[in-house]
Order: C-alpha cells, then sequence, then structure tokens
C-alpha cells in the first residue's frame, strides 16, 4: 500500500474502491509490529480495529460514512477512552480503566475515525524526552538512538512513523509541539479552551491543551475543526464559534514579528540558528512584512511556567494517594504510611521532583514568595505578548533550541528543561502555536520552527502554515 501524507487522499481511493478500511487498519497494525522497538504504542486495539473498519466499509458501501472515514488515530496515554486502560505512563494509575471516553475522543470516533492504540508519553506529562514512563523510553524513528521529544514522544513517533494517519496528544508546554520538530512532522497547540479538556488527565489546568499531531497542515485542521467547541462537560471550554478551519487558505502578505537576538544566541544549536536567519529571509523575499522585536521579560517565561505548572501539579496529583483506585502500597500499616508508600512507588523521579517544587512554592512561607509573583509575571508576559499580536499577524522563532538529543544524554533536569524554552511562551499565554518541519541538520535531523498567533486565529495560523509546507515541497 502507498503512504498516505493527506486524508482526502485515502478518501479519494476508498471512494474509488482502490483501498478499503480493512487494508488501511492492516497497513497501519504491520507498521506497528515491524517498528515496535520504537516503544510508541504501550496497547494496540488491534481486534477492536478490524471490527470497526469492517463496520465502515459496510458504510462506505452504502455511502453513510462519515466525514473522516478512513481516519485511523492514536491516543496519548494521557487521554480517557471508555472501558480501556487509561494510566498517564504511570505505576499509580497501573491497571486502571476509564469509565468514560475524553469529549476530543467521542468527537472524532462520531465521524466515524478509527481508534487504534494508546501511545507512549512521559509520566502525566512531565517531560522533554518521553524517558519518564512507567511503559519506557519512546525512540525517534528517524534515529532510534535519539529522543522523540515528550511528553508527547509516543504519538509523535507514531505519526513520523506511519503507524497511523494522524494522533491526538496534550500539550502543556510544549508536549505537542517539541516532539513534533524532534520527529519532522506538524504538531499544534490550539488556543486554550478550544479543545474540551473532558477526559484529559490532568497536570496543570490552566495550561493543559488537547494537541493534534499530523503529517500536513489540512489534516490538522479537518481534526481540530472535529474536535473544537464548547463542551459542556468542561466549563473552560470556549462557545466561540468553531471556524472552518478545513477551507483555510493564504491570502496576501503578513506581517510577522521575530527576534533578531535568536540570530546568534548561545543556547541555540547553530544549524537551528542558521534555519531562522534562512527563514526570515525567504519571507521577505516572499514580500511579507519582517518586524523586529524584543521581549521585555524573556529571561522570565520558564521559570514562571515551571512555578506555576509544580504548583498546579502539586494539587492535581494529590489524588494519587492509594485510597480511592489505581496503586495501593502493601507495604503499608497504617493511613499515613499507605499514603507515603503508595506515592512514593506509584510515581517516578521527575513526577515526584516536580509535586514537590510545587508544594514548596505554595507553602506558607514561600506563598507570595514564588506563586504570587509568577503569577503576576504571567500577566505580565501575556499582555507583552497580546501587544505585539496587535500589530503583527505571527511571531515566529525556532520551536526547540536543539534537534533530537540522544537517550540519557540530559543527566540534569534544568537541561531538560531548557528544551522548553520556545515553547512554554504560548502556553502561558493560552495563544495557539504550531510546529512546522524546516528542512534537517547536519546529521539529518528533522529542525522544526514555531509559529504563534493572537487566540484564536487557528484559521489564519493555518493559511500560513500552508505556505510553510509548499515551501518545503
Amino acid at each position: 500500500m502507498k503512504e498516505y501524507h493527506r486524508l482526502d487522499e485515502i478518501q479519494e481511493d476508498l471512494s474509488l474502491g482502490k483501498i478499503t478500511c480493512s487494508q488501511l487498519v492492516d497497513y497501519y497494525l504491520t507498521n506497528i509490529e515491524r517498528d515496535k522497538q520504537l516503544n510508541a504504542f504501550v496497547e494496540v486495539y488491534a481486534e477492536e480495529a478490524k471490527q470497526r473498519a469492517r463496520e465502515l466499509d459496510k458504510k462506505i458501501e452504502l455511502k453513510t460514512a462519515g466525514p473522516l472515514v478512513g481516519l485511523i488515530f492514536g491516543l496519548k496515554d494521557l487521554i480517557c477512552y471508555k472501558d480501556h486502560e487509561v494510566s498517564g505512563a504511570s505505576h499509580i494509575l497501573k491497571g486502571f480503566e476509564s469509565q468514560f471516553s475524553a469529549t476530543a475522543v467521542e468527537r472524532l470516533l462520531q465521524q466515524d475515525a478509527i481508534l487504534i492504540g494508546r501511545q507512549n508519553c512521559d509520566e502525566f506529562g512531565m517531560g522533554s524526552s518521553n524517558e519518564n514512563s512507567a511503559h519506557g523510553p519512546a525512540k525517534n524513528p528517524v534515529d532510534p538512538a535519539r529522543v522523540p521529544g515528550g511528553s508527547s514522544g509516543g504519538s509523535a513517533a507514531a505519526v513520523a512513523a506511519n503507524m497511523c494517519h494522524v494522533a491526538l496528544g496534550t500539550d502543556t508546554g510544549g508536549s505537542v509541539r517539541q516532539p513534533a520538530a524532534f520527529c519532522g512532522i506538524y504538531g499544534l497547540k490550539p488556543t486554550y479552551s478550544r479543545i474540551s479538556r473532558w477526559g484529559l488527565l490532568a497536570y496543570a489546568s490552566s495550561f493543559d491543551t488537547i494537541g493534534i499531531f499530523s503529517r500536513s497542515v489540512e489534516d490538522n485542521a479537518r481534526i481540530l475543526e472535529a474536535i473544537a467547541g464548547r463542551d459542556e462537560k468542561d466549563a473552560t471550554s470556549s462557545s466561540r464559534q468553531v471556524a472552518q478551519y478545513s477551507n483555510a487558505q493564504p491570502h496576501g502578505t503578513y506581517r510577522i514579528a521575530y527576534f533578531p537576538e535568536l540570530f546568534d544566541h548561545n543556547g541555540l544549536q547553530p544549524e537551528i540558528q542558521e534555519a531562522y536567519k534562512n527563514w526570515v529571509r525567504e519571507l521577505e523575499k516572499d514580500g511579507h512584512s519582517l518586524v523586529e522585536e524584543s521581549f521585555p521579560f524573556a529571561e522570565y517565561i520558564l521559570p514562571t511556567y515551571y512555578i506555576l505548572t509544580t504548583a498546579e501539579a502539586s494539587t492535581n496529583l494529590a489524588r494519587y494517594d492509594g485510597a480511592h483506585y489505581g496503586l495501593r502500597s502493601g507495604t503499608s500499616n497504617d493511613l499515613e504510611a499507605m499514603y507515603k508508600n503508595s506515592r512514593t512507588e506509584g510515581f517516578g523521579d521527575e513526577v515526584r521532583r516536580r509535586i514537590m517544587l510545587g508544594t514548596f512554592v505554595l507553602s506558607a512561607d514561600y506563598y507570595d514568595a514564588y506563586f504570587t509573583q509568577a503569577q503576576k509575571l504571567r500577566r505580565l508576559i501575556k499582555e507583552a505578548t497580546e501587544a505585539i499580536l496587535q500589530k503583527v499577524d505571527f511571531i515566529i522563532t525556532p520551536t526547540t533550541p536543539t534537534t533530537a538529543f540522544e537517550h540519557k544524554s540530559h543527566a540534569s533536569p534544568l537541561a531538560m528543561y531548557m528544551a522548553d524554552l520556545f515553547t512554554v511562551q504560548a502556553s502561558i499565554c493560552g495563544l495557539p502555536a504550531i510546529s512546522v518541519p524546516m528542512g534537517n541538520d547536519a546529521k539529518n535531523l528533522p529542525i522544526g520552527m514555531q509559529i504563534m498567533g493572537a487566540a484564536f486565529e487557528e484559521e489564519k495560523l493555518f493559511a500560513f502554515s500552508k505556505i510553510q509546507q509548499n515551501n518545503s515541497r
């Protein structure tokens, strides 16, 4: 079977009888088995996917199939699917089955997409390499000696290795965009509240979003169009009308802000610096207006993000205590010991580190010094970013400081946190951003560039991303 990059190509062949949904499912299952050493999937729904494919083949014959028929998608192990396990890649939820499906999942299934399995990730979404997983690390299909990024590394690897057509991940501070850059695919973080968070295991509730991995801008737009919108089960979901994202087309030229200080930034891989410079030059050649900007709070973005997200994680993960569901330690003699032992045995090192940091910044002695100040900075960062976006259509940056790094090469947590250097700004502000592939470095590792737009302007973001997609072909 040929390799498909866009859903409309699949659907055209389905309508002509060149392929069937059953053949598509078998094709992806073969690829999953072939590349199982990448550890992208933690569970494959093989028989369910085959059965659903047979049902959809009949619907295609009757011409009653839904608009997403032929779409085979995967699901990060942080998103619920009814009567199936969801573990957050953590020992503390081993064996736990969800009693409901996430709204985003339901909406895809209602339009006749096929769910093929759940995918590996960093534990509770905490990480930038997919090495913090109870299921073991996922690997980058471009070079298995390197990480696929995190926390949605398994989902990115699965799409890049053609184990599924698209995947749903989650993005708290870059966990869709960063692995998309490392694996050479498209990764969208929509505006906060654009997609319902119902059925998403919480890490940091005021940052978490469900995001989309795809091999084309067009498919990313179609998926967002299908799953976005108000959800009565999620009070934070937006009631703003969903645009026709799939119809997004570039028109005219755009005003684009960039940061010239990144041209010689010490923390940037030289090849990424050069790619960023070339991108700015090419955009100018194409007639777009490039505007130099200098961000006044740049040095505070990363610490603000980690103070606030660890504080929220400390609160959200308090529910995993061994008393209600999930792992309960068998070595406890009293209630206090049960809490301590269950959480110690159930959580990995990085999750424990962030819970402890979050508990510290929320403590009575340090609340005002850290948490309150970080909240103030969040507002300032948001206002400053929005002020730039009032003057321009987009802000462009590299997605990551480096290309995919080798496994176990970042021994220091601080070095790992720096991988989020450019992605956390959009997360702090709740703004949409997409990572687009932009060539490769000398080792043939993918380089990703990030485009950030104003709130709820995903349609414009997709339109501009199509220009970059067409230029890279």
